[in-house]
């Protein structure tokens, strides 16, 4: 183990640098300040017909925070992941302290999408989303970003950009152009638990 502290996690994020490991099966954990960031513009979610069929359907439950450390879990579950021993327990540490939140999408008793990441002050920091049905991980960051614009935050934070992503209106920007966005949002004041879930009519009528 290094010796990363919850603490030092947090002032990383506030100054726009973030962990990773090569696989879960690594000991070594890094830091990244990546030259290029993604983010999603709060305003500009994209929600397809597709989507929008999926989400109206509402036959799925949105729950927040109701089992982190499967949402991680099921986050890690994957060929290719950055989440090792380490950043797990790092993360549920930041769980148990308030700053790292999970939303999850349940059908019954089987969560099929959910994200987590870390919350500073009125920004978000996207850590990883996983999908085990179609479409669970869109329907995951559909109720985010809704709950992320009703608490207040003024930053979402994707690290990285991919299609996906862009598919849904993440958008790349400097590193400049996103630390000028960072140090205002971490000193604001948000909330991530206070917003109540939308039904599906409220979220789509929202966009």
């Amino acid at each position: 183990m290094s010796d990363i502290t919850p603490e030092l996690l947090l002032q990383a994020y506030a100054n726009g640098v973030f962990p990773m490991a090569d696989s879960a099966s690594s000991s070594e954990v890094y830091w990244v300040d990546p030259t290029h960031r993604g983010v999603f513009p709060l305003d500009g979610f994209h929600i397809s017909r597709s989507l929008r069929r999926a989400i109206n359907r509402g036959d799925y439950t949105i729950r927040i925070n109701s089992d982190f450390p499967r949402t991680v879990a099921n986050c890690a579950n994957r060929d290719e992941t950055w989440i090792n021993a380490e950043i797990f327990e790092l993360y549920s540490q930041l769980h148990h302290l308030g700053f790292a939140h999970s939303l999850e999408v349940w059908r019954k008793d089987q969560m099929f999408g959910g994200v987590y990441g870390v919350a500073l002050g009125a920004g978000f920091f996207g850590e990883s989303m996983f999908s085990t049905d179609t479409n669970g991980s869109k329907i995951a960051l559909a109720y985010l970003v809704h709950r992320l614009n009703a608490g207040g935050f003024k930053v979402f934070d994707t690290q990285f950009i991919t299609p996906h992503l862009a598919s849904l209106g993440a958008v790349e920007i400097t590193r400049d152009a996103y630390h000028d966005m960072l140090f205002p949002a971490v000193t604001a004041k948000a909330d991530f638990t206070a917003p109540r879930t939308p039904t599906p009519r409220q979220l789509i009528s929202a966009r």
